[in-house]
């Protein structure tokens, strides 16, 4: 463990001669990158030096002991090394679970993609219920949320709607939620009160900035046109709302739901970064011959992930067997006990993955 540690802070330390480099400070991007990796060790470092500081102790603190003659000086060197010792198996926990290759997107902001899958009007009803849903979870939290694009549908509800969650590590929380999402109740609409099935797909994009994907202006074909609310029926007759098309990847992003041409057209670049990044990290990991990180951490979006059950009261997570209540889950209430699950278990295979 010592000597992993001390390449560890050698290598810390070069890092901290690269970020005083003139040469790297001129390069923005460069030390963007470097800068970013040097936040994300402080705390395995400050618990690197703890640890090599507590053997450092013991071992002057033994050999003090060995030369000791006062019976005093005795205890207190050996008080000394008992209470050092007593503090290496939690330090080396912590190490250990530090040394695991976290996800580099955690700390980013997320663009949350919910689209009606099977079950036609109830479907997006409840693709609405989801967004609602993972909004009053954010607003618990201080995050904030702000709807990017949206294309309702005309009993509620929404048949696709992207959506920017902002704050504090949101992605480290948020990535648990993409996959299918089910849901088992008996419609508004149903008058038989016969129990139907629909689904929602939940897709969560960590937001890349322009340090993390470049786009050309050739690859782009950008086209305006007039926004328009349900059923077709025109709001404006500016060409605000803005579609842009990714020509390399043949990837489509448009928004109208903001306020000028300019507006939609950021939002557009957020949306198509955030996919374009998403599609690099996917590619990545197929050449390292892995799936996402874990099923657990990054759901697969095929995948049915869980189920909401209203006549049972029942929302049951099937990566990790967790049940909560129908409507606590889905008021956003105890959402984050879901998640703390599944968390946990990421940790705990991460864990036994590294040891």
């Amino acid at each position: 463990m010592r000597d992993k540690l001390e390449k560890l802070l050698s290598a810390y330390g070069d890092l901290e001669a690269k970020l005083a480099d003139p040469a790297v400070v001129s390069d923005q991007k460069e030390y963007a990158r470097l800068a970013k990796e040097h936040a994300s060790q402080a705390e395995l470092v400050s618990k690197a030096r703890s640890y090599i500081q507590a053997l450092d102790d013991i071992d002057a603190a033994k050999e003090m002991l060995r030369e000791a003659t006062d019976a005093d000086e005795k205890e207190m060197l050996q008080e000394d090394i008992s209470s050092n010792e007593a503090m290496l198996p939690g330090l080396e926990e912590d190490i250990k679970f530090m040394l695991i290759p976290g996800d580099p997107n955690d700390e980013k902001d997320t663009i949350v993609e919910i689209r009606a899958g099977v079950g036609g009007d109830e479907a997006a009803l409840f693709a609405g219920d989801l967004y609602e849903m993972y909004t009053r979870f954010a607003a618990a939290r201080g995050w904030k949320t702000q709807v990017l694009s949206s294309s309702p549908s005309e009993v509620g509800g929404f048949k696709t709607i992207e959506f920017k969650v902002s704050g504090e590590h949101v992605y480290s929380v948020m990535k648990y939620e993409s996959g299918v999402h089910r849901v088992q109740r008996v419609p508004k609409t149903e008058s038989q009160g016969r129990i139907h099935t629909s689904t929602a797909t939940v897709a969560v994009l960590p937001e890349a900035d322009e340090i993390d994907i470049q786009i050309a202006d050739e690859d782009l074909r950008i086209d305006t046109y007039c926004a328009s609310g349900p059923g077709g029926q025109g709001v404006n007759t500016t060409y605000s709302a803005v579609r842009i098309t990714h020509l390399p990847t043949n990837t489509v992003v448009q928004s109208q739901d903001q306020r000028s041409q300019i507006q939609n057209r950021e939002v557009c670049m957020q949306m198509l970064r955030a996919r374009l990044y998403d599609m690099e990290l996917e590619r990545q990991q197929a050449e390292q011959g892995a799936e996402r990180l874990s099923q657990i951490g990054h759901g697969n979006r095929s995948e049915k992930i869980r189920t909401y059950n209203q006549p049972q009261d029942r929302v049951t997570d099937h990566r990790v067997g967790f049940n909560g209540t129908y409507n606590g889950v889905l008021l956003g209430d105890t959402l984050q006990s879901v998640i703390d699950a599944l968390a946990a278990a990421d940790r705990a295979e991460k864990l036994a993955s590294a040891v």
